[in-house]
């Protein structure tokens, strides 16, 4: 059943006159009659009594009134909250983050969101190793400040509002351990663990590289689902992992060392969010993120009384 034809049909129950019912929906009367008739077409019996006199409406035709008005009144509802959402800040809003420093700018921005709009729950959530755009697109998040670079067609993507070096989590034991830093070729030399789950080939490629850059093959060990998993499994000496700077300082642990790389382009994390699905909300946030990562690059202190009028 057709939007149009609902409407139609319970307007015209209502005024009970095709011509104040086309008035009231901007259309021809020729129109209406089109939409009514349709309708009983799709439902297989008439809906309303017609005479050059007047209309009104069946058994049928009261019942269906009866059924659909408030279905129709709560749909209505929900496309005006939804509405009053986007124009404006309120609501819940959810926002993942995919490693402790992008937690601490979600953190540190939510905080000031909820200072500068008192009427905006916001709640955060760690995004999942092995499914880093699952949740959003599934509408558990609205907007994830998380790795870079995202090349989905139905995600936006922001700049980077912060960046950190790369490093190899590695065995203590491993011959590789004694060096201050190595390289990307270096990776031929161990076998890397891989992540299981729903990662586009791009970012498998990112963390599990196949080749160096020399073109050297490089050996895929176990499969894991998240950091701790992997570290257990480094720390044991059944491969190394390819990860970020923060890992060791949030993860420091017995048996593993954390080699920087001399070669390797920097972590960097944005904003992502579904595309043509910004709301309010998510645009207030989005703008006071980037305050609190220049505060936090900068040193400065971020002052929640400052962003207050954000929209």
């Amino acid at each position: 059943m057709e939007r149009d034809e609902v409407e139609c049909f319970l307007i015209l129950a209502e005024e009970l006159h095709f011509g104040r019912t086309a008035e009231r929906m901007r259309l021809s009367r020729a129109r209406v009659s089109q939409l009514v008739q349709r309708l009983e077409r799709r439902i297989g019996a008439p809906l309303f009594v017609r005479t050059s006199r007047r209309v009104a409406l069946t058994a049928l035709g009261r019942q269906l009134r009866e059924d659909l008005e408030p279905h129709h009144r709560a749909i209505d509802a929900a496309l005006a909250r939804a509405a009053a959402a986007a124009r404006g800040v309120s609501g819940v809003l959810h926002v993942g983050f995919s490693s402790p420093p992008a937690g601490e700018v979600v953190l540190r921005a939510a905080e000031a969101l909820r200072a500068s709009h008192p009427e905006l729950d916001v709640e955060i959530c760690e995004v999942p190793l092995s499914d880093p755009y699952g949740p959003l697109r599934k509408g558990e998040f609205d907007v994830q400040l998380t790795e870079l670079p995202v090349r989905e067609e139905d995600l936006g993507e922001g700049p980077a509002l912060l960046t950190e070096e790369r490093v190899l989590a590695i065995a203590s034991g491993h011959p590789l351990a004694a060096r201050r830093l190595v390289s990307l070729e270096d990776l031929a030399k161990v076998v890397l663990l891989t992540i299981a789950g729903e990662l586009p080939d791009y970012r498998l490629e990112h963390h599990v590289p196949a080749r160096t850059p020399g073109g050297r093959p490089i050996a895929h060990g176990p499969s894991v689902t998240n950091m701790q998993e992997a570290l257990m499994l480094v720390a044991a000496g059944k491969g190394a992992f390819l990860t970020a700077a923060h890992t060791a300082t949030y993860h420091a642990r017995p048996g593993i060392c954390y080699l920087p790389f001399d070669d390797a382009a920097p972590v960097g994390y944005g904003l992502v969010w579904r595309a043509g699905d910004t709301t309010g909300a998510v645009r207030a946030f989005a703008r006071i993120a980037l305050e609190v990562a220049r505060a936090n690059l900068t040193g400065g202190e971020l002052d929640s009384a400052d962003l207050t009028g954000t929209n």
